[in-house]
């Protein structure tokens, strides 16, 4: 009988704007040859469709509970299991859930990747490597003020009024915090190619660790 090899998790915690998104799409690319797959916290939001949309809009979405960390934590279990699942797909539009989902297959490597990543001490003790990414407030805040408007419809305005009500905050009240966990930080100052080296050694090696 042939046996498989164990699949490692690794979780990729840090800041809003600070290049969560960039490793773990740089550690996917780098590990497809062994098998790897990629679950965004993000995919994980409650489904708000129940909410109107003005209530959906004044929600918190920074802080620990506004994730299906359970129905996370079980997809994790099942990858590590060697188990297909079936990942949400959120919609930052309109705050809620298509009725498609995305399916996952197991893999050899399985990257964790978002906000609070680190933050639920179940899924961190699953976890052969936690990192936390680091940047300066004045980047990280840029950077996602670039994302929401380009790329999710927010107006400016939108993302000032939301930056200093919740994220600010949510940041420092969980989401900094969690950097303790790390086993791994990584100081995006803008040198990302250096950035992505050291977390691509630190995976081969955890890999090596478990082959």
């Amino acid at each position: 009988m042939t046996i498989l090899p164990t699949p490692i998790l690794i979780g990729i915690a840090g800041g809003t704007g600070s290049g969560k998104t960039t490793l773990a799409t740089h550690l996917l690319r780098t590990f497809e040859r062994d098998s790897a797959c990629l679950l965004e916290q993000d995919s994980y939001y409650l489904d708000r469709s129940h909410l109107s949309p003005s209530d959906r809009a004044g929600l918190n979405y920074d802080e620990p509970a506004a994730i299906e960390h359970d129905l996370l934590l079980e997809h994790i279990q099942t990858l590590l299991s060697g188990k297909s699942i079936e990942k949400p797909i959120y919609s930052f539009d309109t705050h809620t859930r298509a009725n498609e989902v995305q399916v996952v297959l197991p893999a050899r490597v399985i990257l964790l990747e978002g906000l609070f990543a680190l933050w639920d001490p179940r899924a961190r003790s699953l976890m052969d490597l936690k990192i936390y990414v680091d940047a300066a407030v004045d980047l990280r805040c840029l950077r996602r003020a670039r994302r929401d408007v380009c790329e999710r419809g927010r107006t400016i305005e939108s993302f000032i009024d939301q930056y200093l009500v919740t994220v600010r905050a949510m940041h420092q009240t969980h989401i900094e915090p969690t950097r303790a966990y790390a086993d791994l930080i990584l100081e995006n100052d803008g040198n990302i190619q250096e950035l992505l080296r050291v977390a691509e050694q630190a995976a081969s090696e955890t890999l090596h660790k478990k082959r």
